[in-house]
């Protein structure tokens, strides 16, 4: 069902608290072929993850980024409780804006922090995946990366940057004050398992909690 055309009617049937979490996505030209296949496959697992956790479904929302093209920055998904999210199909082509990307998010999790507000519903820090094949191509994705990093220190947002072989995890991980990650080969799938896991340990917790996640090299803990 979509809710694009009233804010907030969705919480009317469900007052639950929400987790938010933003997947910015890599769409550019690079990642066609094999890689976009993977990504597509991960993306289906996550939704199917999601929803069959009955906690989880009701209180994780997500919205999917695509970045790709010169500077296009691409809402593939509006934000949607998980009991609705649909798996958007990526298409690769152009650059690669992450730093137009990252700005989005942080304006699209600070608006959604508003409607949860003016509804009543209490909310988890807002967690963004970044998820990146190579290296930012924006003129001011630097500026882009420090408000990222501020805003994670003001307790805003939870940053993960990740990358496949080849990206640059220097670059990627300025978005953060934690350093990337590198994905095992093309394991979409698996990232999306232990994000859909991740999303229903932090959906369950109480703000302002540290939580354990699963697979403990992997950002063992975190502030919610």
């Amino acid at each position: 069902m979509s809710h694009d055309a009233i804010p907030g009617v969705e919480f009317i049937d469900n007052a639950n608290q929400r987790t938010p979490c933003v997947l910015v996505l890599d769409a550019s030209g690079s990642m066609a072929g094999e890689p976009l296949k993977q990504l597509n496959l991960g993306l289906k697992v996550f939704e199917e993850q999601l929803k069959s956790d009955l906690s989880a479904a009701l209180k994780v929302q997500v919205l999917v980024l695509a970045v790709g093209g010169h500077d296009d920055v691409e809402v593939l998904q509006p934000w949607v409780d998980a009991v609705d999210f649909n798996a958007p199909t990526i298409k690769a082509g152009g650059l690669t804006p992450l730093g137009a990307g990252m700005e989005t998010a942080l304006q699209e999790v600070q608006q959604q922090k508003s409607v949860y507000d003016a509804n009543g519903i209490s909310s988890t820090r807002p967690w963004v995946i970044l998820l990146s094949d190579g290296c930012p191509t924006d003129l001011n994705w630097e500026q882009s990366a420090s408000a990222c990093r501020k805003a994670e220190t003001d307790k805003k947002v939870v940053i993960f940057p990740i990358g496949t072989e080849g990206a640059n995890f220097e670059a990627l991980g300025q978005f953060s004050n934690k350093s990337a990650k590198k994905l095992k080969g093309l394991n979409f799938t698996e990232l999306f398992v232990w994000l859909s896991r991740s999303m229903a340990t932090v959906s369950a917790s109480v703000p302002g909690q540290k939580v354990r996640l699963p697979a403990a090299d992997e950002w063992a803990e975190v502030e919610i």
